[in-house]
């Protein structure tokens, strides 16, 4: 920052609370960096030699409610300002994101916001507090409005989740219900209802049992945390034969966690008549790239109702089957150990599990009989 004389501070002092000019007006004045301004206003300004004009009578008030902020910070913080920085820094991903907003956080218990910001771009991982978080908030929320019967928009289920003792706020909620597509019944809400019907077509409508391969794929996400981590797996499944097509194993619940599934999947069956892909509808399935990258390879995309998980009941049913036969079973020790299991199951499940819809074959049993002419497949 560049250094001016004490003529210009006081003249950036005087313009401010006695001419009652704003920042920007003072910095375009005198021709220096707004930031400058501000700088030498909050560095100079003495509350005992305050004249009593409306701009320092609001400015005082201000700056009451601001160590208000303050202080209720600290009395809800569980360390205080003198505790190492990993405690603090610790304490305040607890905080944050609730009704304080970074400034008031960091200058309650002592910690740079550069420092926290970094911390935080550090700490994007799968088990990073935000993306827990997220999902814990998303169910809470869809609970919330279904008890509602969906009359409920984002101000009244922050006020439910905050009754029910988590902390959030109304934006976080609204962005959370609209990756959800969840929409209260509101005069507002019609636009945004016509608008995703538009681009959210069910073209399943729960009929899951296709007349031949590479008619139908569906897919899904779920997790599993071990050892202290968050792993996303998801499916790509044909529901003629209910044949898992490819998986893949990340640590976030990302686009590209499903694009790399699907590809797989295409690149190994190469369908060649037009193929629906049915999934729910998850901001990672909606996103544009990933529309983007099944239009390059005339794929139809269709989605589930919103918050109905029996739209998509197959691939639901197989993640309680991988979970229940496989995965709850375990105690795994190691990240290795995991994918190892998943990837066993995935090959018993596809060439020795009986299926009862599949009237007690095996998915691959059941397409090879589809190609051999409908004729049982001795095997080898």
């Amino acid at each position: 920052m560049a250094k001016y004389d004490e003529n210009t501070i006081d003249r950036i002092m005087d313009m401010y609370l006695k001419e009652e000019k704003s920042g920007q007006a003072i910095a375009k004045k005198l021709g220096i960096p707004r930031s400058t301004v501000y700088f030498h206003i909050q560095k100079n300004i003495g509350y005992d030699s305050l004249d009593f004009t409306k701009r320092n009578f609001r400015f005082l008030i201000n700056r009451s409610k601001h160590l208000e902020s303050v202080v209720s910070v600290l009395q809800e913080s569980q360390c205080s300002a003198n505790d190492p920085l990993k405690i603090k820094l610790k304490e305040l991903e607890r905080l944050s994101g609730g009704d304080y907003n970074v400034h008031v956080l960091c200058e309650a218990l002592k910690v740079p916001r550069g420092t926290y910001y970094n911390h935080m771009l550090r700490s994007k991982g799968d088990d990073a507090w935000f993306n827990i978080r997220r999902v814990e908030i998303k169910e809470a929320i869809a609970q919330i409005f279904n008890e509602s019967q969906q009359r409920y928009g984002a101000p009244k289920i922050t006020a439910v989740l905050r009754d029910r003792g988590i902390r959030t706020t109304p934006e976080l909620v609204k962005e959370l219900m609209i990756e959800m597509g969840l929409a209260c019944i509101r005069q507002e809400a019609k636009a945004l209802y016509k608008k995703e019907q538009q681009h959210t077509h069910n073209l399943v409508q729960k009929s899951f049992n296709p007349k031949a391969p590479n008619e139908i794929w569906v897919s899904d996400v779920t997790t599993l945390k071990i050892n202290d981590h968050y792993y996303f797996i998801c499916i790509i499944l044909d529901l003629f034969s209910r044949r898992i097509l490819s998986y893949s194993i990340g640590y976030r619940n990302s686009t590209a966690l499903i694009k790399k599934a699907f590809l797989s999947a295409y690149n190994y069956r190469r369908p060649k008549e037009e193929l629906i892909f049915h999934s729910d509808r998850g901001s990672n399935y909606r996103s544009k790239a990933f529309g983007i990258c099944l239009d390059n390879h005339n794929v139809v995309q269709s989605y589930s109702k919103p918050h109905t998980p029996t739209d998509n009941a197959v691939a639901e049913a197989f993640f309680k089957s991988l979970k229940q036969e496989e995965l709850y079973r375990r105690v795994y020790r190691s990240e290795r150990e995991f994918k190892e299991s998943v990837a066993e199951y995935m090959r018993f499940y596809n060439e020795d599990r009986p299926h009862k819809t599949l009237h007690y074959k095996t998915p691959v049993q059941f397409e090879a009989e589809y190609y051999n002419g409908g004729k049982p497949v001795k095997d080898e």
